[in-house]
């Protein structure tokens, strides 16, 4: 807690802690001759009269306003982070140090003959990720997850294409699907159709039946499913799409269920992309950074993106190539050079026993949430889950409170929320995902923090209703924060009551 002459920096800016003539670092004397700037210059930023409106305030002040703010944060370091569909673990620091050796940091991307090592990391884990998926061959150069998605898409129809098959205009999305595939399937120029699913959870057979004809392209499906769920179908699916002409496309995204279990490829799977982020060893909060190979079988192989690593049969050198047919880059360069290290470094240390054991414990610590809050909360699809686990707040909106305001309330109890109204085809939907690192005793902490609001909804519905009681910031009007954003710092005087 801030004392009382202490501004509480998460209701005051620094602008607003700024006084007239503080400095917070004293810079040396030049040893050059000053070189001002031409008086119109467009590179003035004082071109108003009014100067460089920064704030002014003394070392300490400055040093402890970002040390609180800092204090603030929530990240995974600090606290548990159950989102849901998003694999929010712990990543060994070990794996941080790593990429941070210089002959890692220090590469130019332009480099070479000079980066060996690096081009035989990359071509190591091309194999490792290949082996791993039960795929033919691997390019490491997508960015992220949907841009490995778009990716992957973009080689399914450039395998049709090349095949003569032009009529395929169409591409099946499971309503259990991730948002970003039919985002995807649309910017590639395909119309998406919609494939229900059974009240099970798993795919409607019937309807992917009747949707499945000659002028699909591809199946995108997401195995387990955003409902956290195991299709065990999925070799007749896989089985139907493949004598319809068209491809069995995987989103990789919930591979922390499967890793080291089974082989998306032995699963009929003809395209994949991953998220090294999520499954290998990168901590990707606040929007990145990202990595999405894709792995294909090896009829779709010639049309990988560039560049992939090749080893030179006469030399054993290594060297970034083109596919027989690619689709061209991507991206700039070769991919998110310092995700795949950390991958490389995360696959290494646990090997194919450690890797098996990650998707245990997942699956392992998701079903434990699912047992100990079945009975205060809706539980939709009454079976085993896998590395996720989907509830519904339906039974606590019925009495007043939604499931926005679970969530806020879970701040409270020093939790981040989990991944709320969504998959959206669940009625308030909650879903958890505790991850493999994540002990009995942090687990068992939120579920009592779960069963505590359970209660309160019941006892003292209000409480829930205006949380959070002991944020920074309580709840914002988030239709005007949409709307009429604040995007730059305005004197107090300027600023509406």
């Amino acid at each position: 807690m801030t004392g009382p002459t202490e501004p509480d920096p998460g209701a005051t800016l620094s602008f607003d802690l700024s006084r007239p003539g503080r400095i917070a670092c004293v810079l040396p004397e030049l040893d050059v001759p000053a070189a001002p700037l031409p008086p119109e210059s467009a590179l003035r930023r004082d071109r108003d009269g009014r100067g460089l409106r920064l704030p002014e305030l003394s070392q300490p002040d400055l040093v402890r306003y970002f040390t609180r703010l800092s204090q603030r944060n929530y990240g995974v370091d600090t606290a548990f982070y159950p989102l849901g569909s998003c694999t929010m673990k712990y990543n060994p620091r070990v794996h941080e140090e790593i990429v941070r050796l210089p002959g890692f940091a220090g590469l130019h991307p332009h480099q070479r003959e000079t980066a060996q090592g690096a081009l035989a990391l990359m071509f190591d884990l091309q194999r490792f990720l290949s082996e791993i998926t039960g795929m033919d061959a691997v390019s490491l150069a997508p960015a992220a997850g949907a841009h490995g998605e778009l990716t992957g898409i973009l080689m399914a129809r450039a395998y049709h294409q090349h095949r003569g098959d032009s009529q395929r205009q169409r591409v099946l999305v499971p309503d259990t699907a991730h948002g970003t595939n039919p985002a995807t399937a649309a910017m590639c120029g395909y119309e998406v159709a919609s494939v229900a699913s059974c009240a099970d959870g798993n795919m409607d057979l019937d309807a992917l039946a009747a949707a499945l004809d000659d002028s699909v392209a591809a199946l995108m499906l997401t195995l387990p499913n955003t409902l956290g769920l195991f299709d065990p179908q999925i070799l007749r699916i896989a089985e139907m799409v493949h004598r319809a002409g068209a491809l069995l496309y995987g989103d990789g995204a919930n591979l922390n269920a499967l890793l080291g279990r089974v082989k998306m490829g032995d699963l009929g799977f003809d395209v994949l992309h991953l998220n090294l982020h999520k499954t290998f060893s990168t901590p990707h909060g606040g929007g990145g950074p990202g990595s999405g190979p894709i792995a294909v079988r090896e009829a779709l192989a010639p049309f990988l993106p560039t560049p992939i690593v090749r080893r030179e049969e006469d030399d054993g050198g290594y060297v970034l190539a083109a596919p027989e047919q690619s689709i061209g880059r991507v991206g700039l360069f070769h991919g998110n050079f310092g995700v795949i290290v950390r991958a490389y470094a995360y696959i290494r240390t646990l090997g194919a026993a450690g890797l098996r054991e990650v998707s245990d414990n997942a699956v392992l610590n998701a079903n434990y949430v699912l047992a100990r809050l079945r009975d205060a909360y809706r539980l939709p699809y009454d079976r085993r889950c896998m590395h996720e686990v989907v509830f519904s707040g339906s039974g606590q909106k019925a009495k007043g409170v939604k499931t926005l305001d679970i969530a806020k309330r879970l701040i409270d109890y020093g939790f981040h929320p989990p991944t709320i109204y969504f998959p959206l085809m669940v009625d308030e939907a909650m879903l958890i995902e505790p991850t493999e690192t994540e002990s009995k005793e942090t687990l068992d902490a939120f579920c009592d923090a779960m069963l505590a609001i359970a209660r309160e909804a019941e006892e003292e519905p209000e409480v829930v209703r205006s949380a959070p009681q002991r944020a920074p910031l309580r709840r914002l009007d988030e239709a005007t924060a949409a709307r009429q954003p604040v995007l730059r710092w305005r004197p107090l005087e300027e600023r509406k009551p």
